[in-house]
């Protein structure tokens, strides 16, 4: 039996990467247009990051990570998420140094989390997320979700919602905390055992089960909308005002918490609905105690991540129109050794122009030749053999409408551009 990917994991075809090149450019175009610079950390941390950030109370940590001893009996964690090596990052290199605030994105992030693998969501998968450093005001998490909305627009997904939340900070959330466990409490034999875990130490995580019985449970519970201090309460208020101010509507669930420890203040969902599709395909916060956790400075902090896999999905339900790659313009025809040299480099002048060109690398008749890039969809086909060498020039034919002529071969890139505008 051959090999094949571990369960969890999924190739990306020839077939497939020109979706994702798509998606990733529209993504880098915004994010530039945004004033944010791309950043790329390891696959790799120390999981002591992720223990300290994103917190030992969270399904990622308690169920879902990847972690192993290195040969030097170190624990190592495959990345489960973005934001904590974008941390440990910014304050290993200094960058609380430079001026603030620091806006960063990163597009190409495998990350590794092991659960049941569903549409869209891979035990690997890759994550686009922005990250900001150094900006406490409201408009910088309105910002971010404009930016998320963005992207979604210009790729083309349909139906989305805005989904916010504040979930206070160090200050205001004891007290939620408190009356959350209170109501809890008549009910704590119905929780789930990871729920009982929780209860005592961090009970706003029951919040975010998945467990049926558990969701049930707390559809009736207080919401810390009631229990914001003054200061999150404004910032709440400011941040409902800067998405009013740029037209993005949306609605204020007070049952988001988010699945990761170190969010304080806002938190956000977008949803997606699409036919066959309904569920969270962005989502983000602001995390103003991460960096001093981690050993770093008090900066403020916010952010959002978006499945890639998940994001291509939606865009496809959503009959997104992804451009297809460019066929081949040229490809050239040899027959003859000599042919087959004047050939390579005239094939190496045309890509020079800018001119997608194609050669026989195998060596089949000019038949074979000709079946070939019409099956590639090439424009033109540039025959050469002993008789065009003799005539220094090149035939060629458009696939196209089917016209033939014969072109000098120093001029052959001239005349395909000329065609092709």
């Amino acid at each position: 039996m051959a090999i094949q990917a571990p369960k969890g994991t999924k190739d990306v075809t020839p077939r497939e990467s020109y979706k994702w090149q798509y998606i990733e450019k529209i993504a880098r175009e915004t994010c530039d247009n945004f004033g944010f610079s791309e950043i790329r950390t390891p696959v790799i941390e120390h999981t002591e990051l992720f223990l300290r950030g994103v917190g030992d109370t969270t399904d990622i940590v308690q169920k879902e990570m990847y972690t192993f001893d290195d040969k030097g009996g170190r624990s190592i964690t495959l990345k489960p998420e973005g934001t904590a090596g974008a941390g440990r990052m910014f304050i290993e290199n200094n960058l609380f140094n430079d001026p603030q605030p620091t806006k960063m994105y990163y597009l190409y992030c495998p990350v590794f989390r092991y659960d049941k693998p569903q549409a869209g969501r891979l035990r690997e998968h890759h994550q686009f997320g922005v990250e900001v450093y150094g900006a406490p005001r409201a408009s910088i998490d309105a910002e971010c979700i404009e930016l998320a909305m963005t992207v979604l627009d210009k790729i083309g997904v349909k139906g989305l919602s805005v989904n916010i939340n504040s979930i206070g900070c160090p200050n205001c959330r004891p007290k939620y905390n408190e009356m959350l466990r209170e109501y809890l409490r008549s009910k704590y034999d119905g929780l789930c055992e990871t729920c009982k875990s929780r209860f005592e130490k961090n009970p706003l995580r029951i919040l975010d089960c998945k467990e049926e019985k558990c969701k049930r449970i707390c559809e009736g519970a207080p919401t810390i909308l009631d229990c914001l201090c003054g200061d999150c309460k404004a910032h709440f208020e400011e941040l409902k005002g800067c998405l009013d101010s740029v037209g993005i509507q949306y609605k204020v669930d007070p049952f988001i918490v988010r699945g990761l420890d170190y969010y304080t203040k806002t938190v956000f969902e977008i949803i997606a609905n699409s036919e066959g599709y309904s569920g969270t395909v962005c989502g983000g916060g602001r995390y103003d105690g991460l960096l001093e956790q981690l050993g770093g400075p008090k900066l403020p902090g916010i952010g959002f991540g978006m499945g890639m896999e998940r994001l291509l999905l939606i865009a496809e339900l959503s009959g997104a129109q992804i451009p297809q790659p460019r066929n081949v313009e040229v490809y050239v025809a040899a027959m003859g050794e000599e042919a087959r040299r004047v050939g390579f480099t005239l094939t190496a002048k045309l890509r020079g122009s800018g001119i997608k060109t194609e050669f026989d690398h195998v060596g089949k008749s000019f038949k074979a030749q000709f079946k070939y890039a019409n099956k590639i969809g090439a424009r033109f086909v540039a025959i050469l053999g002993d008789e065009e060498l003799e005539r220094g020039e090149v035939k060629l034919k458009d696939m196209e409408t089917g016209d033939e002529g014969y072109v000098p071969i120093a001029a052959l890139g001239n005349r395909v551009q000329q065609i092709l505008r």
